[in-house]
């Protein structure tokens, strides 16, 4: 005599033996070729059935990996710590090296050494125009200019799209500041510092220059000309400590192991190109 569970079996026509294990949902039973009790395994798509995770993770799943959770006893809480000050460390390294490389070849305007070349790394547009960071870059240079620290400043920005166009603006700022558009020479292809010193050297053929910056950038634009063969001097620009100044100075940390990487490897710049004339040029009158 069939107790209740026989009796729903025998209705339902299923057996015991053949049952899928309760909590597969649909979908994976649509996957599951299930071979009756006594025949070979059982297969999911052509593939013997192993243990693996489900395709399409269930609610409960989501909810553990949506869940970041932090170490409950004090060892786990220490190794966490730990392994946060190590990370710390290892991404103060570079910009420490990069201070310490720059030494004192890093001042002021008033104490800049007199070269033939300022350079002047692109800090982006505001519709168009140089934003204030690059305008007080820009300011320095002619201020070099006037005092004759330099006789040409070559300017160095991004001009990867038709609508930004970094050096074109640069220049047109400094010839509104009183330097002469032949003595200011423009460098299209400088897609960031060490793109910025290797043509420089390579291109443009600068061996000597004084390089414009702000104070968080410049001993990373100075380590990286040193590195690409310019003997270098950073002009560091003053501004105010204030929320683009500590942004600033906390990518410095991010940038600075590019930096160290490319000063090691010595990498080609994005684009390289051939050699230019442009400074040899715009010094060629004065002698």
């Amino acid at each position: 005599m069939l107790g209740k569970s026989g009796e729903r079996r025998k209705r339902s026509g299923r057996s015991t033996g053949s049952r899928l294990p309760e909590g597969l949902g649909p979908w994976l039973r649509e996957r599951l070729a299930v071979r009756l009790p006594g025949r070979p395994t059982l297969r999911l798509r052509g593939r013997v059935a192993g243990p693996r995770l489900p395709e399409r993770p269930t609610p409960r799943l989501r909810e553990r990996f949506a869940t970041l959770r932090l170490p409950r006893t004090r060892r786990g809480q220490r190794r966490l710590v730990q392994g946060l000050m190590v990370a710390c460390v290892l991404a103060l390294v570079p910009a420490t090296w990069m201070r310490l490389e720059a030494g004192d070849r890093v001042g002021t305007t008033a104490e800049a050494p007199a070269r033939e070349v300022a350079v002047v790394f692109g800090a982006g547009l505001w519709n168009g125009r140089p934003t204030p960071y690059l305008a007080h870059r820009l300011d320095a240079a002619a201020e070099l200019y006037r005092t004759g620290k330099v006789k040409v400043v070559l300017v160095t920005g991004d001009n990867s799209r038709v609508e930004y166009d970094e050096p074109d603006a640069m220049r047109t700022y400094l010839t509104g500041r009183g330097v002469p558009d032949g003595r200011i020479v423009s460098d299209y292809a400088g897609f960031d510092s060490w793109d910025s010193c290797v043509r420089a050297k390579k291109i443009f053929g600068v061996d000597r220059a004084v390089l414009v910056s702000q104070g968080f950038h410049i001993h990373r634009a100075v380590t990286l000309c040193r590195s690409a063969g310019i003997d270098a001097y950073g002009v560091a620009v003053d501004e105010p400590r204030d929320a683009t100044w500590y942004y600033g100075g906390a990518r410095e940390l991010a940038a600075s192991g590019k930096a160290a990487l490319d000063a090691l490897f010595r990498p080609d710049p994005r684009f390289l190109g051939p050699e230019e004339p442009g400074v040899a040029e715009a010094l060629a009158p004065s002698g």
